[in-house]
């Protein structure tokens, strides 16, 4: 592309972030045609095919590499706004987060940035291996993730060590583990994992019992919930030592192996653009995580 056509990244970016041509008309104040006809245009421009056209539509690697530039270049605009803007001039943050963390110590990170508001916070929620793919594709511009990769056009900053134990009500120990956790327990008691893609659980099976194969188990995408759910003794799971830490010293979660913990490393990862708000973002995460991680 000799030039580049930012009307067009416009129009990309808001199909990929609303999900659909007609909602980014709706974002864009322009009819649906008019946002197909910029699309058309910037693939031309680019030689390229930037969007699968599918439900919802998908970047291509060249359509990520477009919008990654195109929210850069927003950024670093809004970084020159002379004074405080108006609520809906703020710039938006894409910010990739696994679960745990949001549900622990996170917000607190993101405290300096929203008192009082020098942007709006676009958080996505995602196993801790897998939020550096957001990065990758341009959904976001910082992510906190245990991957270690080298990322072109992003910095790495190790934040810490999330501390995870093996737990269960008591009642569910005594009737699905009386012996602890062996593999004759595993092969038969239910357990409970985020996702299909959580692969905590398997990796602490695989350290402690050389466990390879499958196992029964349920699935509930939310951190808060997912502690309630074996504190009611449904399932036995892998809970941040920071969640778990009350209920283990009031009796309403026991440990299946004491005294043995799983450690994730997570590291921070940001564009490497340099703008106030992007210091701040990173100096903050850091400073926030030192405080509540091991």
């Amino acid at each position: 592309m000799s030039t580049i056509d930012y009307r067009g990244l416009a129009a990309l970016d808001a199909i990929i972030g609303t999900g659909s041509f007609e909602r980014a008309a709706l974002a864009l104040s322009i009819s649906q045609p008019a946002v197909s006809h910029r699309l058309r245009a910037l693939e031309e421009s680019a030689g390229a095919l930037l969007v699968i056209r599918s439900h919802p539509p998908q970047a291509t690697e060249q359509g990520q590499r477009l919008i990654a530039h195109y929210r850069q270049v927003r950024l670093l605009e809004a970084s020159l706004r002379p004074g405080p803007g108006a609520p809906a001039e703020l710039p938006q943050l894409g910010i990739a987060v696994n679960a745990d963390s949001a549900a622990t110590w996170f917000p607190e990170a993101l405290a300096p940035l929203l008192t009082p508001p020098s942007c709006l916070i676009d958080i996505r929620i995602d196993d801790q291996e897998h939020t550096l793919r957001h990065l990758c594709e341009g959904r976001v511009v910082a992510c906190v993730t245990s991957a270690r990769e080298v990322i072109a056009g992003a910095d790495m900053t190790p934040l810490g060590i999330m501390r995870y134990h093996c737990v269960a009500a008591p009642s569910f120990a005594r009737h699905w583990m009386p012996q602890g956790l062996s593999v004759e327990a595993v092969s038969r008691a239910p357990a409970l994992i985020y996702n299909k893609s959580d692969a905590l659980h398997d990796s602490f099976l695989r350290q402690q019992l050389g466990w390879k194969g499958g196992y029964p188990h349920h699935t509930f995408a939310t951190s808060e919930g997912f502690v309630r759910f074996i504190e009611a003794g449904h399932a036995y799971g892998m809970v941040p030592a920071l969640q778990a830490r009350a209920s283990l010293a009031s009796g309403a979660l026991c440990e299946l192996v004491p005294g043995v913990s799983f450690d994730v490393p997570l590291a921070w990862y940001c564009w490497s653009i340099q703008t106030a708000l992007t210091r701040n973002l990173t100096a903050s995460v850091v400073e926030t995580a030192a405080r509540w991680l091991v």
